[in-house]
């Protein structure tokens, strides 16, 4: 995994090109692909290449369906990420890959065109000391241990990170971003400022998530015996 970009180096946070998704929520340490095709987001992507490399994921509130507005509601706070790599198609289209950097809120947007653009600023985050996190730590581990699982790439990926050094809260935005599936409570993680409450929400909604999955793992073993 490409090493964490320092979100105080080198960020300006006056004029952030947004990039509202229905149901995309980014975060810290995490990488997306993107493939940019509309027209207002190829020159939002050239512009952010021939400047901080920045783009803010940002999530349309419920209801964007129904607006008639061109600039739907967004949820208040974002994660901004920076372009590691791209590769721009002949016909103008781009591919990327976006690393998740800094929680951030949405101070005011500015009247921009073609896409949108805003003032941020970084969340004010109540930090916790590691220590504090390590019965959160050993929930995950147990997790990934779990026989219905433990064999998964995915299973064996994060346990290599559980040997790592990366500190629990990184993790916890990871399994958020890769693992939990309802996009409103990964918004609702995302803007948690208490780093403890919210490694304590993504562990206690992954076991509950994943505990859906043993059950039916196990029904799906005593139902169908070995035949030797």
């Amino acid at each position: 995994m490409p090493r964490m970009i320092d979100p105080t180096t080198d960020m300006d946070w006056s004029a952030v090109p947004l990039f509202p998704l229905p149901n995309v929520v980014l975060f810290p340490r995490a990488i997306m692909p993107l493939h940019i095709f509309e027209q207002r987001y190829r020159a939002m992507t050239a512009d952010a290449l021939r400047g901080k490399r920045q783009i803010a994921m940002a999530l349309l509130q419920p209801g964007w369906e129904k607006e008639a507005s061109e600039r739907p509601a967004l949820e208040p706070v974002v994660c901004v990420g920076t372009i590691l790599t791209h590769q721009r198609l002949a016909d103008g289209r781009f591919n990327l890959l976006l690393q998740g950097v800094a929680r951030c809120r949405v101070v005011q947007e500015h009247r921009s065109n073609p896409y949108r653009v805003a003032e941020l600023e970084p969340l004010d985050e109540a930090r916790v000391f590691e220590i504090d996190l390590d019965d959160e730590r050993r929930r995950i581990e147990g997790v990934f241990e779990n026989p219905c699982f433990r064999n998964a790439d995915v299973a064996r990926q994060f346990r290599d990170l559980l040997a790592s050094p990366m500190p629990t809260a990184d993790l916890a935005d990871l399994i958020a971003f890769h693992l939990l599936e309802d996009v409103h409570l990964r918004q609702s993680i995302l803007a948690d400022a208490d780093v403890r409450g919210r490694v304590q929400r993504v562990v206690s909604s992954f076991e509950q998530q994943h505990s859906l999955l043993s059950a039916a793992c196990a029904e799906d073993f005593v139902s169908s015996p070995n035949i030797n």
